[in-house]
């Protein structure tokens, strides 16, 4: 990395990009109107409220509120950082992206570059630590031990490869005497959470005596490792910490091998160990997750139901295992639209999903998940179970657990279902309190749209036009009109009519794009999303009202200043000749 990316290169980059093109490569995209839709791949839903613009290039959706140009695209399906996301675009078109080092100190541009070049250091040492690891599994003198204990869980070492799955002998620097060659390299290990510093500053292997799984990222980058005790030692399965590269609550393991097995996946089982995962897919499940030793996090279910309609937790029968569904089902309630189901699994006493594909097979194994407990069944299930069902109080009590549950899920055919169900079974003796949760649950929702829609004032609705618009500056009379007024809003505005003056032809992304990173830059994104209604005809002259309503609104504004002055006898001379021009003005308008 040779410093910042120019400015210019980005938006010639914005100007060559094609959004509709882009996102149809991985989305597939349909015609509507001078638009096209399709169901978004950033929440569940089962009627497509994504929208992309190839005159805006731009990108909406009217579900969950994402929103963006091409680069904010790559950057959120991909899980690219920005640098990352500019250099994917510009591939795609065979652009090589120049650096600069203008407008910055060296101070600064030697932070990025060691940030950038850091990061690429780490991922590589980790690929290497896991080729050590795997390489430890064939050579070491006591690879016997992890051999063994590899075939005894019946795995293959075809599977084993697949996964990467590695050894460490139970030395306190077997991989330190490896890696750990220098002062800076021994403090890159503990950074990354392989070595941990010991007393009298003499680091030694985080990880000993274990079958070593690498964790890696969407992209198949070793990011962080899971081990697995051989022997009587604790703790069983001890887990990369946090790191600059890993973080375990956004990750989910065995979903790149996942993707990589399976070309169109159709479900994915969520199991909550790494050898369940392994164990599965040896028995021809390919399909199964584990959430990395955390409860399965909101962002490692919306990676999920972005890859896949169909999501079943399978979890141990007992009240750990329900816990942890329950936790789960309250993190994917905001997520799950019609279309897209969320299920449940509990196995049997002393059964683990690996224990029971080697002993049952896959088919009983599918058979299980095939009768899969859904969502709606499992949240009536352990509402009744925390009340008593005999008494009014308890069915009162358990009508009231439903409301904040229920306003957590979308409108959709699910949410109404629910609502149907509650009606059935506690409609005799409750309509009124029937009532009222469907008032509550009704109002919540409205107030979640309320919030989304901005307030209507001239100066958000000439941002709004002139964003979705740019060409419309053009039939300003004079620019710089705005530039002596002071407005909330009105900074802002005047910034954006001066880039749309600079060039003809920039279009909505870029100027987006010119304001990443900045205070400004979600309250833009938000106009740019706003529905106003008008049409692409009135566009230019709603635009010129707009700029003369802010004029009126700051004149009788200022003079109510200016008389406020002069009722306590403090007004200026200057001032005095300002409020009769504006009450002159004022009356010729």
């Amino acid at each position: 990395m040779a410093g910042m990316i120019p400015r210019q290169f980005i938006d010639d980059l914005l100007a060559r990009a094609d959004i509709v093109e882009l996102i149809n490569l991985r989305v597939p995209l349909k015609k509507a109107g001078k638009n096209y839709q399709a169901c978004c791949p950033f929440h569940t839903e089962k009627s497509p409220s994504f929208t992309v613009s190839q005159d805006k290039q731009f990108y909406h959706c009217f579900g969950c509120g994402e929103h963006g140009n091409a680069i904010s695209f790559l950057m959120e399906f991909d899980r690219l950082e920005f640098p990352d996301a500019i250099e994917e675009l510009a591939s795609h078109y065979n652009m090589e992206v120049p650096r600069e080092q203008n407008n910055q100190s060296p101070a600064q541009i030697k932070q990025q570059q060691q940030a950038y070049q850091q990061k690429q250091d780490d991922y590589a040492l980790m690929s290497d630590i896991s080729r050590f690891f795997q390489q430890q599994l064939k050579t070491a003198s006591n690879k016997a031990i992890a051999v063994d204990y590899l075939k005894g869980r019946g795995l293959s070492g075809q599977i084993a490869k697949k996964f990467g799955i590695g050894y460490i002998s139970d030395q306190w620097d077997g991989m330190m005497n490896v890696f750990g060659k220098n002062p800076q390299a021994i403090q890159q290990l503990i950074d990354l959470g392989m070595a941990i510093q010991g007393d009298k500053n003499k680091p030694y292997d985080r990880f000993r005596g274990r079958i070593m799984f690498p964790i890696h990222d969407k992209r198949g980058r070793v990011i962080g490792f899971g081990g697995r005790v051989l022997g009587d030692g604790t703790p069983k399965y001890l887990n990369s910490p946090e790191t600059r590269i890993y973080h375990k609550g956004q990750e989910l393991y065995g979903l790149y091998e996942a993707k990589q097995a399976n070309k169109q996946l159709e479900r994915i089982v969520i199991v909550e160990g790494y050898m369940d995962v392994v164990a599965l897919a040896q028995h021809g499940v390919d399909y199964a997750v584990a959430s990395l030793g955390t409860a399965t996090t909101p962002e490692q279910l919306q990676t999920l139901f972005r890859t896949v309609k169909e999501v079943i937790c399978c979890y141990d029968g007992d009240r750990a295992g329900r816990d942890a569904a329950w936790r789960a089902m309250e993190n994917a309630l905001p997520l799950i639209q019609d279309g897209y189901s969320l299920k449940f699994v509990f196995l049997p006493d002393g059964e683990d999903p690996d224990s029971l594909v080697r002993t049952q097979g896959q088919h009983a194994f599918e058979q299980i998940l095939s009768n899969a407990c859904p969502l709606t069944e499992f949240l009536f299930e352990q509402l009744v179970q925390r009340v008593d069902m005999s008494s009014l109080e308890g069915k009162s009590a358990l009508l009231e657990s439903f409301q904040p549950l229920l306003a957590k899920l979308p409108e959709s055919a699910i949410k109404d279902g629910i609502m149907t169900k509650i009606a059935h079974n506690f409609g005799a003796g409750s309509d009124k309190q029937l009532a009222k949760l469907s008032q509550n649950v009704r109002q919540s929702s409205v107030q979640k749209v309320a919030k989304k829609q901005p307030k209507v004032t001239p100066v958000r609705l000439a941002i709004a036009l002139l964003l979705e618009h740019p060409h419309i500056v053009h039939a300003l009379p004079d620019p710089n009109v705005l530039t002596s007024i002071d407005m909330p809003g009105v900074t802002l505005l005047n910034q954006l009519i001066a880039l749309c003056k600079q060039s003809e032809k920039v279009n909505s992304a870029q100027l987006i794009e010119y304001f990443r990173g900045t205070p400004e830059e979600q309250q833009l994104t938000k106009l740019m999303c706003w529905q106003h209604h008008v049409t692409e005809e009135a566009a230019e002259n709603v635009f010129l009202d707009s700029i003369e309503k802010l004029l009126d609104n700051f004149v009788e504004q200022r003079i109510e200043v200016l008389l406020g002055k002069q009722r306590t006898g403090q007004m200026a001379k200057e001032e005095r000749q300002e409020l009769q021009t504006l009450i002159a003005a004022q009356k010729q308008s």
